[in-house]
Formats: C-alpha cells, structure tokens, sequence
C-alpha cells in the first residue's frame, strides 16, 4: 500500500465496505452451519483498521486478537482465502487449520487467548529496534486485555526498552458481555498506559480520517525516535461478541444511538459534501464489495478439505530436519 498522505479516501471506503459486506455474508453462513466453531464480526468498527493501514506502511508489522477478519482483509488478503478458513478449507488463508480467531496471512494473526498477544506484540517491537529496522509494530486489542497480567508485564517492557509500538485498544464498551463501566476501575482506559510513562491518547473509532490523522502522527514520531505509544480509539460493534451472543444486555436505544453514528455513512457523507464521491460510485463500489464476497463463498464451497494426513503438521518442529 501507499504512505497515508497518498491513499485514496475512496479506495479506504471501498475497503470499509467490502469488510462490513464480508462480516454480513460470514454471518449468513454460519447460521447455514457452513462455518464451525467461534466466529467474531467486526461490523462497526471498520474505521479502526481501515485508518490504521492508512497511516502505515506494509511493511510495518500487525497482530491483533480474535476478532481479527477484518485485519487480514485491511493488509491485503483476499476474500476467497479469508472465507475458505472459516470454511475450514485447505485453501484458507491458514490452511483451513486456524479458523474464524487465527489468521494469518500479511500479519502476524489473530490470538483466541485474550491479552496473550501483547507480549508477542512486545518481541515483535523489540526485533525492529534490534536490527535497526524502520518499522513500526501495531498490536490491536479490546478493552477486557487490559486487565490481563500479560498486558501489564509486556506494557512495563515495551516502555523499558522504547520500543517502536502503537498499542491500540479497540474499546467497544463490552468485553464480551460486560461492560466496561463494571470490569475497569479507570474511567478512561488510556489512563492505563500513564503507569508505565507510556504517551496516550483518545480517538473517535467512528471516525475514519480522525483514526487516520491521529495514528499517522503517532507512527510518524515513533519512526524519527522510537517510543510505545497507547491509543484507546472508542468505537462499538453493532453485533454479539460472537455469534452464539444476542447481545440482550444492550438497549435499543443503545444500539440505535450508535447505528446514527456509522463509520461507513459518516465517511460517505464527507466524501459525498466535498465532491469526492457520487451516489452512483457508491453504488458501484457497495455492488463490488457484494459480488467479491459472494464470489468468495463459492470459492470457499468449491475448496477442498484438508487432508487427514496434513492433521498434525505445523504442530510440533522435528528436530531431525535442517
């Protein structure tokens, strides 16, 4: 992908919506017993990693936790390897082994074990410094990490070292069922970063080019001179935590209080009032993002299984082997 100041606010609203027409199709298939297992949607969050990828590089490194569909297709995974593993099929983007929570194509996964990633995260941060490398590692995670033991222990490192990361939690304001109000002491989670002398700050997840701006200046400033950021980008997840949750511990109001503030419609909007974008573009774009999922599915359908021979392959390492 281009440096941020050269993407192309249209192509970012196609992602966008090919992410939410994705996650909508998932949803389908999985009420049609074609998907196994947990399955996480990303529908309305979709400004968070659309204006993460904006502001980096491809080169730079992500990992991020579960709910992590969207991520792959943000760094550039096609829709045809990202259905076929929630198919289970050998043509996933994990060989049909990892499933809905464990992609890994163009990043370094998804993690099912909540918070266990951020110490990866840290190594991952520490490899850059130690080879002199100019990148930058972006860890995503939700508001229920941040009260994990492992998150606190990799914090303390990441801020010990200087290390080259963005840590971005992605606070959709439940941590499976619970809200944060009622899991976390803090009233805002970016005070949380303050204990480790860790710079943070607060972000509209519903707002596309403010995610942007704001991860671009903090990348840019860990390029010239590396430092973990913190960033608490406040955004909400208009489903379940998985699909097996109807969310009843939600209100209507609630929930329509949030659709009004769309990340999808308000970038629509902004595009639409400056002459960047017709209704008719996105109608076409909206169709595209629709006939490339479709046209995944019947990718996924028409996939293999993997074989039984390959069951217990990427498992354990011989030693005997170079």
């Amino acid at each position: 992908m281009q440096p941020a100041e050269q993407r192309d606010e249209v192509e970012m609203l196609a992602l966008m919506l090919l992410i939410r027409r994705f996650e909508e199709r998932a949803s389908q298939q999985y009420q049609a017993q074609k998907i196994g297992g947990f399955c996480h949607l990303y529908i309305g969050q979709e400004a968070v990693v659309a204006g993460a990828v904006a502001a980096t590089r491809d080169d730079d490194y992500i990992i991020t936790a579960y709910r992590d569909h969207a991520h792959a297709l943000a760094r550039g995974t096609n829709a045809d390897a990202c259905m076929a593993e929630l198919f289970g099929k050998e043509t996933g983007c994990s060989r049909g082994l990892g499933g809905s929570m464990h992609f890994f194509n163009h990043m370094y996964g998804g993690h099912a074990i909540v918070g266990a990633h951020v110490p990866l995260a840290a190594g991952m941060a520490f490899a850059i410094k130690y080879r002199g490398e100019d990148r930058v590692t972006l860890c995503f995670f939700g508001d229920g990490a941040i009260n994990q033991g492992s998150f606190h222990e990799a914090l303390n490192l990441m801020a010990l070292y200087k290390l080259p990361i963005v840590l971005i939690c992605e606070n959709n304001l439940f941590a499976m069922g619970t809200s944060v109000k009622r899991s976390t002491s803090l009233k805002q989670i970016v005070d949380r970063a303050e204990g480790y002398d860790i710079p943070g700050e607060i972000v509209d997840g519903m707002n596309f080019r403010e995610v942007r701006d704001k991860l671009a200046e903090i990348v840019s400033s860990i390029r010239k001179d590396p430092h973990p950021a913190f960033v608490e980008i406040r955004t909400y997840r208009y489903r379940g935590h998985s699909m097996s949750d109807p969310a009843s511990y939600r209100t209507k109001a609630e929930l329509e209080k949030y659709r009004l503030d769309d990340p999808i419609t308000r970038l629509r909007a902004q595009l639409t009032r400056e002459g960047k974008l017709t209704h008719e573009q996105f109608d076409k774009i909206d169709k595209q993002a629709k006939e490339t999922v479709l046209a995944s599915v019947k990718f996924a359908e028409k996939s293999p299984e993997p074989p039984l021979e390959k069951l217990y392959d990427y498992t354990y390492a011989d030693g005997a082997k170079p």
